[in-house]
Order: C-alpha cells, then sequence, then structure tokens
C-alpha cells in the first residue's frame, strides 16, 4: 500500500506560480509511476501529468504542456508539480495518484491505472 498526501495549494493571480507536492509513504518510492489529476466544480477528473518510476519519462496534458513540470525526489519519496503561467482555467482540485503496478515502463493518462489516491489540494487562480 501507498499513502499520498498532498500540499502546497492556495489562491495566486493569473500569470503566477505554485508548487504542489505529494509526500508518498509505504513502499518503494521509485518502482511505481505517478501522476498529477485535476477536477474542477462539475467536471470530471482528467489528467495533468505523469512520470515513471524512475524519473526518465514524463507525460503532459495539452493543456498544461510547456507551462507545467512534473518531478519526483526519490531521497524525499515527494512528487512535485511546478505550476507557472497559471489560468483561471487552471483552477481545480488537484490529485496526486500512484499506479503501483504498471506493465508498462511509459506511465499513462488514464485514471482508472492507478490505484492510490492523495486527498487533493484545492488551487484557485483569479483573474
Amino acid at each position: 500500500q501507498v499513502q499520498l498526501v498532498e500540499s502546497g495549494g492556495g489562491l495566486v493571480q493569473a500569470g503566477g506560480s505554485l508548487r504542489l507536492s505529494c509526500a508518498a509513504s509505504g513502499r518503494t518510492f521509485s518502482s511505481y509511476h505517478m501522476a498529477w489529476f485535476r477536477q474542477a466544480p462539475g467536471k470530471e477528473r482528467e489528467f495533468a501529468a505523469a512520470i515513471s518510476g524512475s524519473g526518465g519519462i514524463t507525460l503532459y496534458a495539452n493543456s498544461v504542456k510547456g507551462r507545467f513540470a512534473i518531478s519526483r525526489d526519490s531521497a524525499k519519496n515527494t512528487l512535485y508539480l511546478q505550476m507557472n503561467s497559471l489560468k483561471p482555467e487552471d483552477t481545480a482540485v488537484y490529485y496526486c495518484a500512484a499506479d503501483l503496478y504498471p506493465s508498462v515502463t511509459t506511465p499513462t493518462q488514464s485514471r482508472y491505472d492507478y490505484d492510490y489516491w492523495g486527498q487533493g489540494t484545492q488551487v484557485t487562480v483569479s483573474s
């Protein structure tokens, strides 16, 4: 099992930056893929970014590519999401997720492949 705890959300003006963190515990950190998803009010949870267990492969949704950067620190068992040039449409609850039993070396964008989820952290971008 894995426990995931997000932090770093908040209120920021459009054009600003935030860095989200997700502290993981319970299993060897480098053995599983991780991802960030987000869910805006009234919308389905959507993929934002993912990273392989080794950290060598990253994926981004088109809507965040070039503005967000996902990374992981195995020494700290922590996943990060650096968010720059934030837009009001980035407003959502952000969740980190872990795919404990990846069948491929590349992480996926499907939320159904992720076994464990954090409780979420709110990000609000004002215009």
